[in-house]
């Protein structure tokens, strides 16, 4: 080949192969604004959220051109972290990751004056978490249908643990007592373990938990599970009945989402929702989420809105019609 042949194809080359690849190479040299980013967890260290949030941030990592890191803000039953968010500036270098918490705090902390409807950006629905309700492997609770009938003998006598009076695992136990026409006595914990912890010494009868923080305990032959707090049952543990076979109209889904604050440019909206849903598939997310009959669901800004403009009123009846307040 001679010389001038030889840069004609050269030429060919260089004019050719940016068509082929740009879109990879966008993407690749595309660098989010801000270098650092907070995801801020709005509840202590060590909970069911930080496992799907530290890999998520260490994928947006890889692919955005920033460093992600987690931040844990509690306090306030997540309304603390998250009303930093929402006035956080809108420019990338802070976003939420919250449990179904948040369809809670508009009635449970009116002090707040917060609505993630009107003061954050919805970004997707993560994964939905079940929940269950759990007593001692030996416990005299044999399954849902004992326990319901001790609790209409004994009104006031059984007690149950949850991480926190407002939680939304109070709620699901408020919801279950209600329409169950039970009078059950909520006991508060600092966290679900130690409420796990609770029925072991025999301080309460049972705890409802999401399925990350119970359903080893129930594996591992330690405790029972008597029903899943979703309206069916859980395909990873189809044989733990949902509630709302026993107790017609129940339902008490718990799921993680993420949310930006409010005002954020579309184009970035755009990128960090379309990294999301890239991972839906991912095999360590997937893996480290699956032993907890969590399904990860990654389905976008409608999604999310949908979910929380359905449960927001439904959790503002269950806490009216239960008496339950934000003080306490």
């Amino acid at each position: 080949m001679n010389r001038r042949n030889a840069l004609r194809l050269a030429g060919g080359a260089l004019l050719t192969a940016p068509l082929l690849s740009t879109p990879f190479l966008a993407r690749a040299q595309e660098a989010w604004p801000i270098r650092q980013v907070r995801i801020v967890i709005p509840f202590a260290a060590g909970g069911p959220q930080d496992i799907p949030a530290r890999i998520i941030a260490e994928r947006l990592s890889r692919t955005m051109g920033a460093t992600f890191i987690i931040e844990n803000r509690p306090g306030v039953g997540g309304g603390l972290g998250a009303q930093m968010v929402a006035n956080s500036p809108p420019d990338g270098a802070t976003l939420l990751f919250i449990s179904s918490s948040i369809s809670i705090l508009p009635t449970l902390q009116r002090q707040l004056n917060f609505d993630p409807l009107r003061d954050l950006a919805p970004l997707t629905v993560v994964c939905d978490v079940p929940a269950g309700m759990m007593v001692r492997a030996d416990s005299r609770f044999t399954d849902l249908a004992s326990l319901i009938a001790e609790a209409k003998a004994n009104p006031g006598k059984l007690t149950y643990g949850s991480g926190g009076v407002g939680s939304a695992n109070h709620l699901a136990g408020a919801q279950f007592a209600a329409l169950a026409g039970l009078e059950t006595v909520h006991v508060p914990y600092r966290g679900v373990s130690q409420a796990v912890n609770a029925i072991y010494t025999g301080e309460i009868d049972f705890v409802f938990g999401s399925s990350v923080e119970v359903l080893a305990h129930h594996r591992q032959g330690r405790a029972r599970l008597l029903g899943m707090t979703m309206p069916q049952r859980v395909p990873a543990v189809p044989d733990i009945p949902a509630i709302a076979e026993l107790v017609p109209g129940y339902s008490a889904p718990n799921w993680f989402a993420m949310f930006a604050p409010k005002g954020m440019p579309q184009p970035m909206m755009d990128r960090l929702v379309a990294e999301l849903t890239a991972m839906r598939d991912d095999e360590v997310l997937n893996a480290r989420l699956s032993p907890a009959a969590a399904i990860i669901r990654m389905d976008g800004p409608a999604a999310l809105t949908a979910q929380l403009t359905a449960e927001i009123p439904r959790w503002r009846d269950v806490i009216r019609k239960a008496g339950i307040g934000g003080d306490s």
